[in-house]
Order: C-alpha cells, then sequence, then structure tokens
C-alpha cells in the first residue's frame, strides 16, 4: 500500500475581493453556505478522506477564520441549560482539538503555488494534501475520499479533474492527457489558463490535490508562471516525467465554484434542496419564482 495521506494544507490567504464590501470584515472562508462556512465543508471533507493535520495558509485579517475553530464553553454550557442537544452536538463538531490545527502566514499574495510554499516545514518529507475551500463538491464519496483511495493504487500526484466547455479552459490549469483509464488519467503535460485555440483538452484540474514532496521542493525555485505569479500546476508539472508520475481523476459528483457570487449562490441553492428541513420551502419559492417570470413574459 502506499503512503497514508493525514496531512491537508488550506490556502485561505485571498482577500475576497470579489465578495466585497461583506470581505472587509469577514474573511470569504467563513461565509456560510445554508448554515456552515464554506471551510466547514473543506474540512468534513478532508475527515473523511482520513486527514489529521489541518494546516491553514493564512494572511493578516484572517482572525476570525481562527477563531472559529476554537472551542466555546459559554455558548455549549448554554446549550446544555435549554437542552439543545441537536445544536450542542453540532456545534461540538465544528471543533479542532489541540494539535490537530496549525497556521501560517503568506504575507505576499504571489499565487497558490506559493502559499502551499508558505506551509512546507509543515509538511515534511510525506504526501500531503491541497484543498481549496471555493472549490465546494456535493457527492456521495466525498472528493478527496476519491482520491485516496485511487492515490493507494496509483501513488505519485493526483488532480482533482473534471471536464468543462472549450470555451472556458482558459480559465483553469488543463491537462494534456496520455493514457485515459476512464476515471483516471495518465497526464503527459499541465497547462495553466491557456487560450482557448491552444488548450490539450478541455479536462480542468480544480481544488483538489495530493501531491510528493518534491513538488515543494520544485516550488523553491520561485518561478513565475502565468499572470506574474508562482502556479503550483507548473511545479506538478515538473513531476510528470519523474519516477511517480501525474495523474488525474475525473471525480463522481458536482462542483461548485464558491469563490464566484454565481456559484455561491447556485450552491445555496443546491445544497437548501437537500435539506429536508428546508426543501419544501425553498422548492415552493422557487416554483413561484419561476412561474412569475414565465406569467411577465
Amino acid at each position: 500500500m502506499k503512503n497514508k495521506v493525514t496531512k491537508a494544507i488550506f490556502p485561505v490567504a485571498g482577500l475576497g475581493t470579489r465578495f466585497l464590501p461583506a470581505t472587509k470584515s469577514v474573511p470569504k472562508e467563513i461565509m456560510t453556505l445554508v448554515d456552515r462556512p464554506l471551510v466547514q465543508y473543506a474540512i468534513d471533507e478532508a475527515r473523511a478522506a482520513g486527514i489529521k493535520e489541518f494546516i491553514f495558509v493564512t494572511s493578516r485579517g484572517k482572525g476570525a477564520l481562527e477563531d472559529y475553530f476554537d472551542h466555546a464553553p459559554q455558548l455549549e454550557q448554554e446549550l446544555v441549560k435549554k437542552g439543545k442537544d441537536d445544536l450542542l452536538e453540532i456545534l461540538k463538531s465544528t471543533n479542532m482539538e489541540s494539535g490537530e490545527i496549525a497556521y501560517t502566514r503568506q504575507h505576499k499574495a504571489l499565487g497558490l503555488g506559493h502559499a502551499v510554499w508558505c506551509a512546507r516545514r509543515l509538511i515534511g518529507d510525506e504526501p500531503f494534501a491541497v484543498m481549496l475551500p471555493d472549490d465546494v463538491i456535493s457527492a456521495d464519496t466525498p472528493c478527496l475520499q476519491q482520491m485516496t483511495e485511487a492515490y493507494r493504487e496509483s501513488g505519485g500526484n493526483m488532480v482533482a479533474a473534471m471536464e468543462v466547455p472549450r470555451e472556458k479552459t482558459s480559465s483553469y490549469g488543463i491537462l494534456d492527457v496520455s493514457e485515459d483509464m476512464g476515471s483516471l488519467v495518465q497526464v503527459k503535460g499541465m497547462v495553466e489558463k491557456p487560450k482557448v485555440e491552444e488548450a490539450p483538452s478541455n479536462l480542468a484540474v480544480i481544488g483538489r490535490y495530493i501531491l510528493s514532496p518534491k513538488v515543494l521542493k520544485n516550488l523553491n525555485d520561485m518561478k513565475e508562471g502565468a499572470g506574474g505569479e508562482i502556479q503550483l500546476t507548473d511545479a506538478i508539472a515538473q513531476e510528470i516525467n519523474g519516477d511517480e508520475g501525474v495523474f488525474g481523476l475525473r471525480f463522481k459528483g458536482q462542483r461548485f465554484d464558491c469563490g464566484s457570487k454565481a456559484g455561491f449562490l447556485q450552491a445555496t441553492v443546491a445544497f437548501g434542496l437537500e435539506r429536508e428541513d428546508l426543501r419544501d420551502d425553498l422548492r415552493r419559492y422557487l416554483f413561484e419564482v419561476v412561474s412569475a417570470e414565465k406569467a411577465a413574459e
């Protein structure tokens, strides 16, 4: 069996400018999708995949994010007094035990590759996951769990992949595939945000990775890539011809880009419809909205 993956990096240093003015005082990662912060969805997915150590790459102004994972004894006591056991269990499920979570700072916004590199001393010489909380994935089997299960067989480096419309390939890291094995593909090239006419495929990398520590060594070079940033994709691509190689996994599930307002709203509706306590009222409201629009036409 290949090495187990027990550490995950969460790059959360971004300013969240697309959600201003809310992100003037509230870190984007703790904005709520239905009734849970975005980051909680990522944490739950990581736990399901067997992650034991959670490393957050933060920046100035993220204090509320760090506070979110602290225990809240006074609030717990109030819930006990009022007999709200269901809420108490939900609250406890968000707690992180001492030693489980660590924070490191990214002082300059130099790209995703730089953010991951900032956590290098906390990773050491073992494989690790990278999770972008902006990418929320609804799946029967959590996406990172699908990846860790596939990784036990393949080893190497692995990225989550999904097919996107050809005209949108310039917004993603795109895979050049040498062998297509169904859900798993062998990668022979990776291009960050290519021109549409130059994209080698429409198979895009999204925010889940399992990486060899060699990728961190590649990032030491601090080479600028697309957009003048240090791209994680470029550091992964250096391992394509290495001993372990690079794989893409077509995960089963629906991905929502919660880094955009439209994606965040779409996710809110989708996750709301999955909730028994919200489904009927939400469906009724959506039906009324659609009916009103049709009548107006």
